[in-house]
């Protein structure tokens, strides 16, 4: 994860447009306000196919990029698994820093 990427992470925290922990990000993919899931690479098998199925499912971008430790130390929190971005410009923005990670899905 590169120093950009975190930029980018942690100024969409500081503007209220990211969603973390598990419940949180999982409404706001069933409720269509995810524009893109950030998990964590070192995430358990089991959250990695939960993701994956529900964001496949409601056609969200998903990107699996980075440790748990760096996912929250980028937004200023503990470690984080999973976090969903709210608002499209700040989803371009992290796409374009990290491209190769960002996994798309049909409806």
């Amino acid at each position: 994860m590169d120093n950009k990427f975190k930029s980018h992470l942690g100024l969409a925290m500081r503007a209220g447009k990211l969603v973390t922990g598990d419940e949180g990000v999982l409404k706001a993919i069933r409720s269509g306000e995810a524009r893109l899931v950030i998990l964590a690479a070192d995430a358990s098998e089991n959250a990695r196919k939960k993701y994956r199925d529900k964001c496949r499912f409601y056609g969200v971008e998903l990107m699996e990029t980075g440790t748990k430790a760096e996912l929250g130390s980028s937004i200023g929190k503990e470690m984080r698994v999973i976090v969903g971005v709210l608002d499209q410009g700040f989803a371009q923005m992290l796409r374009q820093a990290n491209p190769a990670e960002v996994k798309k899905f049909d409806q």
